[in-house]
């Protein structure tokens, strides 16, 4: 089998100036007034991070796609982030089309940070705006308002960023389906390219994970969160965006290509705390705490992980491509796995193309949407049980 050559990589950036009472991703507080260089903090750890990425084995290909998550990346400098590019170009090289994205939050950038970072050279940027009612983002814990929300989106307009999403939440406590519409109907007004709509789930250890059990009130109920979904769903696509993943709507020709390598299953690079990375057949994930991870780095940065077997990366494959509005190709997945697995899914799938969640269409392989995309946790899971 071809070894697939990675051209994405993901950069983690942990820095929050509060934790999100739904957040378990691997985040360092740092509070309102340790941005950029006047954070020991955060230069330590960008210092890091250029070091993991000097000593990555390379595979002489340019980056396509580089992603800035967190955490909060617009806690950095410009010159911070301009250290990261320029880590991995001198690297990997950034090939001149480039996608270059970063996760940005209301209230943490001004005028002259948004537009150091265009000048960078990012060219998509993730808005975490989440809720559109003051009284949902403060019950989720989140450090900015409404208006800063606006704010922002003015500021992205201003440096015109090319590419430009929303994130936002369904099945917050307390949360409404009028609330709902409203964020959405406010989201669609921006008319931003592309728009991520996430499903709460409620995470152990976490503030909500604390208070609040799955089902029970004040989270709105199964009903609730389904009709959720297809509301968003119809307001989406009726104003124009296209439903290509289970989460995410874009206009036409404006879907993430990183998120996309993720999904298609291919190789990426990973940096920083808590970062994974699927490299030569190996999915890996560094150290979820800052000690643990400068002591990783420390010690070599060495990935010491089992390959992932052709049965393991067939089921990744059906989990992930399954996402897709478009599915997976059946031909090549005969191709690389074999008939006759092609044909044990198929059968094994039977009963939810007759109930309608899953299409085969030629050599397409899909859910259905929005049934389909709702029950796919249902689908893939027994269709796993009886592959396992």
């Amino acid at each position: 089998m071809t070894v697939q050559i990675p051209t994405a990589a993901y950069v983690h950036i942990p820095f929050c100036r509060r934790r999100c009472f739904y957040c378990d991703f691997p985040v360092f507080v740092v509070g309102d007034r340790s941005r950029g260089e006047s954070s020991g903090t955060i230069c330590q750890y960008v210092d890091a991070v250029c070091q993991e990425i000097k000593t990555s084995p390379t595979f002489n290909q340019p980056l396509k796609t580089i992603f800035f998550g967190g955490g909060t990346p617009s806690l950095l400098s410009t010159t911070q982030l301009q250290r990261i590019l320029t880590a991995l170009d001198q690297r990997f090289g950034i090939a001149g089309c480039a996608e270059i994205s970063m996760e940005i939050d209301p209230g943490t950038f001004d005028l002259a940070h948004i537009a150091g970072y265009r000048s960078a050279g990012v060219n998509r940027v993730s808005l975490g705006v989440q809720s559109f009612e003051a009284e949902l983002l403060k019950i989720a814990g989140r450090s900015h308002s409404v208006d800063d929300i606006f704010a922002a989106v003015d500021l992205v307009n201003q440096v015109q960023i090319p590419e430009f999403s929303i994130d936002l939440i369904s099945g917050l406590p307390n949360q409404s389906l009028d609330q709902w519409q409203n964020s959405l109907t406010q989201a669609v007004e921006i008319s931003p390219n592309h728009i991520s709509i996430y499903d709460l789930t409620i995470e152990p250890g976490t503030v909500f994970g604390r208070y609040y059990q799955p089902g029970n009130q004040p989270l709105p109920t199964d009903e609730t969160t389904v009709k959720m979904y297809k509301l968003g769903q119809s307001i989406l696509t009726s104003s124009g965006y296209e439903h290509y993943e289970i989460s995410n709507y874009a206009k036409p020709k404006h879907q993430c290509q990183h998120n996309l390598v993720y999904w298609h299953n291919l190789s990426y690079y990973g940096f920083g705390m808590g970062a994974a990375s699927y490299l030569q057949d190996q999915r890996f994930t560094r150290p979820r705490k800052t000690k643990e991870y400068f002591q990783w780095l420390e010690n070599g940065a060495i990935i010491d992980c089992e390959i992932t077997t052709l049965e393991e990366q067939l089921l990744e494959t059906l989990m992930l491509g399954l996402r897709l509005a478009e599915g997976l190709n059946l031909q090549d997945l005969a191709d690389r796995f074999g008939k006759e697995k092609v044909s044990e899914i198929q059968q094994h799938l039977q009963r939810y193309l007759q109930q309608g969640w899953v299409k085969i269409i030629g050599d397409q392989l899909r859910l259905t949407d929005p049934d389909g995309f709702l029950f796919s946790n249902v689908v893939l899971a027994d269709l796993f049980d009886k592959m396992g």
